[in-house]
């Protein structure tokens, strides 16, 4: 039997990958970081190791020089997991036996394909069309779902929420499910027994703080036939939803919350795009992740660069204050056109994006970097009134948004669910 060995921080991510490997008959071993990692790499020589670039403590690096100065282990083959490598760093890999290199979050098919080719093992994955998001807003997940309900991505969904909550620290969850222009019927029931059972163990949110959001006559009749889940509540309009879910906790600012409301209905709803294990592991990585707070997410932003565009000097000094003490870079600029002017000569990790500037606006620099093909990803900075101004800006391409006034804690956890994913 071949065995491969995980090296890799994030307890939710090995548990997926051990559970996944092991039902493949393969044997796995876990490395919880980079001194346990390789000590078992020299103990049982595997035949491939799994190697998470985002070590604290000694590096990845460290890693791969003790493999290469040991005569049992210099052989073995590598795939890397990280959440940005450059050229340069891609180059000093080649002397290690490093075969992939793939960018987190982790498109799981291609990681098993390249799994197959290299332990000669066929891993059976759902090919069906499928598209699963997860974000929050307001102490609220929001689960999107689009084309399909493709089991392997459901798998990872259960993961995925756990990761939020414990990032966002939500301890009265409240979930809503927003299923896009999908059509579903009978040979579709497996599945969809599928999500509501990731979703409710993975999110140990009351019933009825769960809202299912569909326009499909077959999935609406299904959940209220299922007497397990009778208490979900099934609508087709998300204003309905979050007011249900926080009328009585935002009601001083409920027009804040319809203002969210309205842009993110309009960004779904128009898109073209075992029990008891499931509650065990949920509640076996409380402890292991509570520890990784403040202090360990700080760490994992070092050296990322930021640049926050927006014309209030306000805004730039808050998001620098945010990231105060984590070593990351920050770069400002009062206008599109001054940001425009460094594109090619300096690259970033994320954009902090005001839309409404002087001289050229947020738009503009949106036109410009999908011009260039340039990918930064890019949260939105907006306030409530511009509801028409962010759906174009989902339009073109971002990947989130913040409404002001801002927190710096909103700030910094909107970065980490951006920049650090693991799902």
């Amino acid at each position: 039997m071949k065995q491969v060995l995980i090296i890799d921080e994030s307890p939710l991510f090995r548990e997926y990958l051990r559970l996944k490997l092991q039902d493949n008959n393969l044997k796995v071993s876990i490395g919880m970081h980079a001194t346990d990692g390789i000590s078992k790499m020299k103990s049982i020589a595997p035949d491939l190791i799994i190697l998470d670039s985002a070590l604290s403590r000694k590096g990845y690096m460290e890693v791969l020089k003790e493999k290469k100065n040991n005569a049992n282990t210099e052989n073995i083959p590598v795939i890397i997991l990280a959440q940005g490598i450059d050229q340069k760093e891609l180059a000093e890999l080649v002397p290690y036996n490093v075969k992939k290199v793939f960018s987190k979050p982790v498109k799981i098919d291609t990681l098993f394909s390249t799994l197959s080719e290299m332990l000669g093992v066929t891993f059976y994955l759902d090919d069906s069309p499928g598209i699963v998001e997860v974000h929050v807003n307001d102490s609220i997940v929001f689960i999107e779902l689009a084309q399909g309900l493709n089991r392997d991505k459901l798998d990872l969904l259960r993961y995925k929420i756990i990761e939020l909550m414990e990032l966002y620290e939500i301890r009265l969850p409240k979930v809503i499910v927003m299923l896009s222009d999908m059509s579903l019927s009978e040979p579709d029931t497996a599945n969809l027994d599928k999500l509501l059972l990731a979703v409710t163990r993975a999110s140990r949110a009351k019933h009825k703080n769960i809202k299912i959001l569909t326009k499909d006559a077959f999935t609406r009749k299904y959940i209220q036939s299922q007497k397990d889940y009778t208490v979900i509540e099934v609508v087709s309009n998300l204003q309905s939803a979050i007011d249900s879910l926080l009328l009585e906790e935002f009601e001083p600012h409920l027009g804040h919350i319809e203002s969210k409301t309205d842009v993110i209905e309009d960004k779904v709803l128009t898109a073209d795009t075992s029990a008891e294990e499931d509650e065990i592991m949920a509640l076996k990585f409380q402890a292991e992740l509570s520890k990784n707070k403040l202090d360990s997410m700080k760490e994992s932003l070092r050296d990322v660069r930021i640049a926050a565009v927006d014309d209030d000097f306000i805004i730039q000094e808050l998001i620098k204050n945010s990231f105060r003490d984590t070593g990351v870079l920050i770069s400002t600029y009062s206008d599109g056109e001054e940001f425009l002017d460094v594109l090619g000569k300096e690259e970033f990790d994320l954009i902090f994006l005001d839309l409404l500037m002087p001289k050229k606006d947020g738009f503009a620099v949106l036109e410009e970097l999908k011009a260039k093909d340039i990918n930064f990803p890019v949260i939105v900075l907006s306030a409530v009134t511009e509801r028409d101004v962010v759906i174009k800006a989902y339009n073109m391409g971002i990947r989130s948004y913040l409404i002001k006034p801002l927190k710096p804690q909103d700030i910094f956890k909107k970065s980490i669910e951006i920049l650090r994913p693991d799902f």
